[in-house]
């Protein structure tokens, strides 16, 4: 079954709604963004999530130093690197603290190349913006695809979530915009997306 994570979270009625239905990972996004939040209220957030839910730390080419820190600090739990990070970034990172990694790339028409000493990879559609379009890519270039376990990204809502594990079956189901009215998070949205991917019923029933 295909994990879930909930990006771009940014208010405590965020870390709530959340905390109701229990995704595997939520997204905290240090990078610029509407969406970015700073230390302060990511260790605050942070306080307030479930345990059972890990924090993922989105960064575009963050300094590895403050990548570190936060993950000492049990601010994030893994991060999220959609810069022009490379092998020796992740290399370095990995030997100063072991963070793991989710290497993100954007897809156009073909995949594009990641660094394999990542732990996992994200693919999104491809934007000068490093994702966050709100916007699909053709899934059908993952089909078949052998490498490392990735996170699916780019135009996913609770209406395409449920198409999109059972054609794909990623490793995580992530979703951002998708999960947000008028800019904001949703939580009936959270909640249906979290649902679908799991294959669960209103009810919490398969």
């Amino acid at each position: 079954m295909s994990k879930v994570k909930i990006c771009g979270l940014t208010r405590p009625e965020d870390i709530d709604a959340v905390n109701r239905v229990l995704p595997d990972y939520v997204g905290f996004v240090f990078a610029p963004s509407r969406r970015r939040i700073d230390e302060k209220m990511a260790a605050a957030l942070k306080a307030r999530l479930n345990s059972r839910i890990q924090a993922v730390g989105v960064f575009v080419n963050g300094d590895a130093d403050i990548v570190e820190h936060l993950y000492r600090g049990g601010v994030i739990d893994l991060a999220q690197l959609h810069g022009d990070e490379d092998e020796a970034y992740i290399a370095r990172l990995k030997d100063r603290c072991g963070c793991p990694v989710i290497k993100a790339g954007g897809v156009g028409k073909t995949l594009p190349p990641l660094p394999e000493n990542a732990d996992y990879w994200l693919f999104d559609t491809l934007s000068v913006r490093r994702g966050g379009t709100g916007r699909a890519f053709d899934w059908g270039l993952l089909k078949g695809f052998n490498g490392p376990p990735y996170f699916l990204a780019g135009g996913l809502t609770a209406q395409n979530a449920a198409e999109a594990v059972r054609t794909l079956s990623p490793y995580c189901a992530d979703v951002s915009s998708g999960a947000e009215t008028d800019g904001v998070k949703d939580a009936e949205k959270i909640e249906a997306f979290v649902r679908l991917v799991r294959g669960e019923k209103k009810d919490g029933s398969r």
